[in-house]
């Protein structure tokens, strides 16, 4: 049974989000084999027009019958405002809602979108007996960017922001962020767009996905190097589009031995500054208060591990 959206404590890591075409069914398979933490199988873009009815049914298909090996379940249906939507919810929810944990939804506009989208699921869920689907809501036109604090709280099921560069790109007409276009390091022109996503999810309290990377195999350290930046802001994951994409995000955000070995020293000395009545300390030669207690606090979190018991777990 689905985890309900709203239970923050019970949702999983996703460090790494497979794309997987809903229409190529011997790629699923392929695709749950990767160590990705969320696999979704992808009914809009990566599947053709002609194609979508008949990979609805092989997606219900690979839910009930597959073993997802404990991964996070996904399904990217189509564009609320397309023929297609309303069909993939009934199919897909329908027939193997028990079986599906993720909703991607592609190209919001607004928070509207999200609150018709979450009144249909009810209904859906309602008949079937379910229990709430969550939503991942894509990030990847201007209203929405404009829009993303809203959008971030308009039903308690979403969960989850994604930066979708390559078509935020198309949609302003930016000249960067396509598979075609030379990609330049140095460049950072979603800097601000990361930033209000990454703010708008944190202040709902759900998870950020940073953008998918359009080049794979010999583009896997420019994916690694979009990667960091992204750990280094405070996004939970990324989108991969190709299998050897999925280690190089999971090691990026992984944090190391090294860094968790700091946190929870962090928090010891904090907890020592508490017990003798001081509300700031240092360490290793810097200055130590609640802000940087807060910061190892989440890098554990992002880790799977336990905070450490204590007054500076507690503050």
């Amino acid at each position: 049974m689905s985890t309900p959206a709203n239970n923050k404590q019970n949702r999983r890591r996703r460090r790494s989000e497979l794309a997987t075409p809903a229409s190529n069914e011997w790629m699923f398979s392929s695709a749950i084999r990767s160590d990705a933490d969320m696999v979704f199988l992808d009914l809009e873009d990566a599947t053709a027009e002609d194609q979508k009815e008949s990979a609805r049914h092989k997606v219900v298909n690979g839910l009930n019958t597959l073993d997802w090996r404990g991964k996070v379940r996904a399904v990217r249906i189509n564009h609320m405002d397309t023929q297609h939507a309303k069909r993939d919810l009934e199919v897909v929810v329908g027939e193997a809602g028990a079986s599906l944990d993720v909703i991607v939804v592609p190209k919001v506009r607004s928070a509207q979108e999200i609150v018709e989208l979450d009144r249909e699921l009810s209904i859906l869920e309602k008949a079937s007996g379910l229990a709430p689907i969550e939503l991942e809501v894509l990030i990847e036109t201007p209203q929405a960017v404009l829009d993303v604090a809203n959008i971030a709280t308009a039903a308690p099921r979403v969960g989850a922001l994604v930066l979708g560069g390559g078509d935020l790109s198309a949609e302003v007409g930016a000249r960067y962020g396509s598979g075609f276009m030379p990609y330049d390091d140095t460049l950072d022109v979603w800097h601000s767009v990361r930033w209000s996503i990454l703010l708008a999810a944190r202040a709902a309290g759900i998870l950020a996905i940073d953008t998918p990377f359009p080049t794979y195999g010999d583009g896997n350290e420019r994916f690694r190097r979009q990667a960091l930046q992204a750990f280094h802001m405070g996004f939970d994951g990324k989108w991969a589009i190709h299998p050897s994409q999925v280690d190089v995000a999971n090691e990026t955000f992984t944090p190391s031995e090294d860094d968790l070995r700091i946190a929870a020293e962090v928090l010891s000395t904090y907890d020592e500054a508490l017990s003798t009545g001081l509300g700031a300390t240092k360490y290793a030669g810097t200055l130590l208060d609640i802000g940087n207690v807060n910061s190892a606090r989440h890098m554990l979190a992002a880790a799977g591990a336990t905070t450490p018991a204590g007054k500076g777990a507690g503050v």
